[in-house]
């Protein structure tokens, strides 16, 4: 084996980079400080949510939050399966509408162990939901509703309302093919088997209560600003004789017991000094057992 070879095969493998493709159409994504605060929001609910199923069905249900991004309905609309259950839930003070998507298998599993099943029947997945399977699953979204309005607490303060289930996510119309949605993907998990689900709400709804993401000031008060700034930095103050002029020898030779004539009279006060500039003057003073200086005057000194 060749030295080059030897080399070749103890070089570490490069993994390769993954690349995301970039949409110079909708340059539009969520800044990390709201993406960061949306995850939280999602997080909570997901715990509040199956708490709420668990109770429901009497078995044990454990649902996280995946990923949170932002789309356009249409793209959200395009990502999900042709055929579902979307509950559409309206937002007061909006158009578009709030969605719930959670394949209809799903659904009809909650329902059938909320009427006693154990959820190990087969159930077609063309199958729609009964009135009686429509009203406990309209039941169910109005409770995770009301979740979600307490995991969001102030970045949700439209009232929400659930409106209909659709079950082709083709032909329902929550919004405009261009409106922005905030989409959350959940894992659904209840005894053994898991499922996901996505909720998408306008973010016209979330949006202003986020406020801006790298907030700027104007510049017209910037000398206010600097002067609060620079009031509000501590400094060292120190009292301090008028300085005098040495040689370097002298400094280099300077030996216990000499003496340095110092040129400040004794009746003359002391400067009292910020780094290198003398700001006031100021006669030594005591405060208790501590040395303490009265300022005399605060006219600045440039000695």
């Amino acid at each position: 084996m060749t030295v080059q070879e030897q080399i070749k095969r103890s070089a570490p493998i490069k993994t390769p980079k993954s690349v995301e493709p970039y949409d110079f159409r909708r340059p539009t994504t969520l800044a990390r400080d709201h993406a960061r605060v949306l995850e939280l929001a999602f997080e909570t609910f997901a715990r509040q949510w199956g708490t709420q199923i668990t109770a429901r069905v009497r078995a044990l249900c454990t649902i996280t939050c995946d990923v949170v991004q932002m789309n356009t309905y249409d793209e959200y609309a395009a990502s999900l399966p042709s055929k579902t259950a979307m509950v559409l839930c309206t937002i007061a003070g909006l158009e578009a509408k709030s969605v719930i998507q959670l394949p209809t298998v799903t659904g009809l599993t909650w329902v059938n162990h909320m009427l006693g099943g154990n959820g190990t029947q087969k159930i077609p997945e063309e199958r729609n939901f009964t009135p009686i399977e429509l009203a406990l699953m309209r039941q169910m979204m109005t409770e995770a509703l009301e979740d979600m309005r307490y995991s969001f607490g102030p970045l949700l303060v439209a009232d929400l309302a659930v409106d209909g289930i659709q079950y082709n996510s083709q032909f329902a119309q929550a919004a405009t093919p261009a409106d922005l949605m905030i989409v959350a993907t959940f894992s659904i998990r209840i005894e053994r088997n898991t499922t996901k689900a996505t909720i998408a709400i306008p973010a016209s709804a979330l949006m202003p209560q986020l406020g801006e993401a790298n907030p700027t000031s104007t510049a017209t008060n910037s000398v206010e600003y600097l002067k609060a700034q620079l009031a509000a930095v501590p400094v060292d103050v120190a009292l301090r004789l008028t300085p005098t002029r040495v040689l370097p020898s002298k400094i280099l030779s300077l030996m216990v017991g000499d003496v340095l004539p110092i040129p400040h009279p004794k009746h003359r006060p002391l400067d009292l000094a910020v780094g290198l500039q003398a700001l006031a003057r100021a006669a030594v003073g005591a405060n208790g057992n501590r040395l303490a200086c009265i300022v005399i005057d605060t006219e600045e000194s440039t000695s």
